[in-house]
């Protein structure tokens, strides 16, 4: 992707109005012409008559063109290489991606080397995104020590510390008495704990079960593996009371189990991942390994029951599962490739996908991508509020383009979506009044105005 990003920009003196845009709040479930105006790195108002004159004289202003200006997306599932694995991310390459995916604020994931099991180490995370200057960085505590899902971790210190949930990330607890213990403990502090829900002893395959694994001679996890963990944790939530959030939901039984469940009133969220709603297990073809993904992708009638969980609102947010990896971990053969795909760059194009074919709405996707994630971890941004952060994203819905790895920020280039034709593209990400990236197309527009 072409354009700037600026770290460095201090946000401007006095207020700026955005204004010609199509506003979406997903708070509000409304999508209309206005503005917004800024000052002091916050909103300080918005709506559909806000300057409909033009802005006042002393007022710096940007003429949005009609471009839609929305809350930027809240992403809560990032992995990122440092400390530990700088040579697949830093945190400041993961910062200039998600600021070129119009992603405000990141959740990172505890699995680095040493894992965010210690006081000091989500204190790193907060000193090292003050330091990168672009997105906002918030950390998960690790769930139990070493992320072995044996003894549990500090959960009270680590809250004290900035944590702002809980989770083993990709590891996902097996023994129910340590999960128990977890949920009860959390419980006292109120905080969140994030789950992968696949049975380890079941859950070992390359890619999911059914007729491509066979076709390719690869060897397959069930669906089952999914919906056991998710029914054992639903159990568990019911039993102590705590909250729960089942993460990278990616089969029909889940979505189906996960709605009962809600049904019944229990402290029970989820998220899904861009490829569960975009791909099924098809996109594997001749062995790619960059869809190589855990859980992995499902067959097409769980991809159609997770749009239709995205739409009746089972599940509650969408989340990117940036996980970086080198050539070395994909360049090998698929049962040996580590697995993950990037995706903070995609994560806007191919969830527009879902906007485009008719299944939401635009408030309802930022609703999906902003407003639901902050609210569920207990973020400042994610909505349009006065006084709220002025952490937006301007975009332009119809901008057709296709993905090339090659051209993307992240330090590795596995995506799954490589090549795949798209319509979105970001063309500005404001966080904290700070414009820290803007779009080449949408500059040399501005510049001509």
């Amino acid at each position: 992707m072409s354009g700037k990003i600026d770290k460095t920009a201090p946000p401007h003196a006095g207020s700026t109005a955005y204004i010609n845009a199509r506003i979406i709040d997903p708070t509000g479930n409304t999508e209309y012409v206005g503005a917004i105006l800024i000052s002091d790195g916050k909103i300080a108002d918005f709506g559909p008559n806000l300057f409909a004159s033009g802005a006042p004289y002393g007022i710096r202003s940007v003429d949005c063109r009609g471009l839609y200006l929305a809350p930027g997306l809240v992403d809560t599932r990032v992995h990122t290489g440092e400390p530990g694995e700088e040579h697949k991310e830093t945190l400041e390459s993961a910062g200039a991606a998600a600021a070129v995916g119009g992603i405000t604020s990141m959740v990172l994931l505890p699995d680095t080397e040493p894992p965010f099991d210690d006081a000091s180490l989500i204190e790193f995370v907060a000193r090292r995104a003050r330091q990168v200057k672009l997105a906002n960085m918030y950390a998960y505590g690790a769930l139990t020590v070493g992320l072995e899902g044996k003894e549990l971790a500090e959960i009270g210190l680590l809250s004290e510390a900035g944590a702002v949930a809980f989770t083993d990330a990709d590891h996902a607890v097996g023994n129910a008495q340590v999960m128990r213990r977890a949920l009860y403990y959390a419980k006292t502090f109120d905080a969140l704990i994030v789950h992968l829900p696949q049975e380890p002893s079941l859950s070992g395959g390359t890619m999911t079960s059914g007729e491509m694994a066979t076709r390719l001679g690869l060897s397959g996890s069930p669906p089952l593996a999914e919906v056991m963990m998710v029914e054992r944790d639903i159990r568990l939530a019911e039993m102590t009371g705590g909250r729960m959030h089942l993460t990278k939901i990616s089969t029909a039984e889940s979505v189906e189990v996960i709605g009962a469940a809600k049904a019944r009133g229990l402290r029970i969220t989820c998220d899904t991942a861009a490829p569960y709603f975009a791909l099924n297990d098809l996109a594997v073809g001749d062995y790619r390994t960059f869809c190589k993904l855990v859980p992995p992708l499902r067959a097409e009638k769980d991809r159609l029951a997770i749009v239709e969980g995205l739409k009746d609102g089972t599940i509650d947010a969408i989340v990117s599962d940036h996980r970086p990896q080198d050539q070395d971990s994909k360049r090998v053969p698929f049962a040996q490739a580590e697995p993950g795909g990037i995706g903070l760059e995609t994560l806007l194009p191919i969830s527009l996908e879902l906007v485009h074919g008719g299944h939401l709405t635009l408030p309802r996707l930022f609703q999906l991508l902003s407003a639901t994630p902050a609210s569920l971890f207990g973020l400042p941004g994610g909505k349009l509020a006065k006084g709220a952060p002025a952490d937006l994203v301007l975009f332009d819905a119809d901008y057709a383009w296709k993905i090339d790895r090659t051209g993307l920020w992240s330090k590795t280039k596995n995506t799954p979506f490589d090549e795949r034709p798209v319509q979105g593209r970001v063309m500005a990400t404001i966080v904290g009044g700070r414009t820290i990236y803007r779009d080449d197309s949408f500059a040399a527009t501005a510049a001509a105005a």
